[in-house]
This record gives structure tokens, C-alpha cells and sequence, in this order.
């Protein structure tokens, strides 16, 4: 049995995290840009306010990682956030490490103060779609619709 550790991720993390993350960005054709991406990894990580990305680490290794961002809504009744990012390496997936991740997640946004977490999960993602529903998430009748502001 794979017992994961959920540690804060720290500067120095930025480099193993950009390798799981342009991985992650495959899965789904995502536009991947590492410079890009080091630059908003960077700022993420000095900006307390803007949420918290921990590492799944299991015998020593670092297996995924997890990103929380922080937001505040009306219609959510105050401090909500995006389980933005899970991730973890195709050979640690199966062994419940997305069901602790999510309890893990869980946990501390309720001490982050967060009334609501919402995800967005691929249609074709028959596995996280389970995972998610099991622990509540709900599809909404409504479509999450985005504009770049550049």
C-alpha cells in the first residue's frame, strides 16, 4: 500500500513541477509554456493569497501535486477555490492517492476558511469523474466559460 505525504511546495520545487505539470498539459493537448509557467509557478508560490500547491510524495519520491486557488464568491457564500491542478505520474495512479488527495484538500480548505471547491475535469476523464463525484462534487447546468485577458 502507497502511503502519500502532502508536503507545501517551496521554490526550490518549481523545476520537478514543471516536468508533471507540461506531462499534465499532454494529457489534454494544453498549450504548454515553460517560461511561462516557471513565471506563474514563481509568483504563485510568494503570494499566500492567491491559494497553496503542495507535492504528493510517496517513499521518498514525488509522485504528483496538488494546486488550491483561493477566489471569494457571493453566490458561494464567501471564500471559495479551484482544486485547479491534481496530478499524479501514470504508474502511482490506481493505489487511492487521488481519494487521500482529495481528502487532504478537503481538510485544508477548511482551515483556509473556503465554503466551496470547485474543479473542472475533462468529459473523456472517466476516472477522474469518479473520483470527484464520490467525494461530492456536483456538474452544475451551467457551462464554465473563459476570456483571456491580455
Amino acid at each position: 500500500m502507497i502511503n502519500p505525504q502532502f508536503y507545501a511546495a517551496e521554490a526550490d520545487d518549481i523545476g520537478v513541477i514543471l516536468s508533471m505539470q507540461k506531462d499534465f498539459y499532454t494529457i489534454d493537448n494544453y498549450d504548454f509554456q515553460e517560461e511561462t509557467a516557471r513565471e506563474a509557478l514563481r509568483i504563485f508560490l510568494n503570494e499566500p493569497l492567491y491559494g497553496k500547491l503542495w507535492l504528493i510524495v510517496a517513499k521518498g519520491n514525488t509522485i504528483g501535486y496538488m494546486a488550491l486557488t483561493l477566489g471569494y464568491s457571493f453566490e458561494f457564500k464567501g471564500r471559495d477555490a479551484f482544486l485547479d491542478e491534481l496530478y499524479i505520474l501514470p504508474e502511482f495512479r490506481g493505489h487511492s492517492i487521488g481519494s487521500r488527495a482529495v481528502d487532504f484538500i478537503a481538510e485544508q480548505a477548511k482551515t483556509m476558511g473556503v465554503k466551496a471547491i470547485h474543479l473542472e475535469v475533462e468529459l473523456h476523464n472517466e476516472a477522474g469523474l469518479s473520483l470527484y463525484r464520490r467525494y461530492g462534487f456536483k456538474e452544475h447546468n451551467r457551462m464554465l466559460m473563459t476570456r483571456w485577458v491580455e
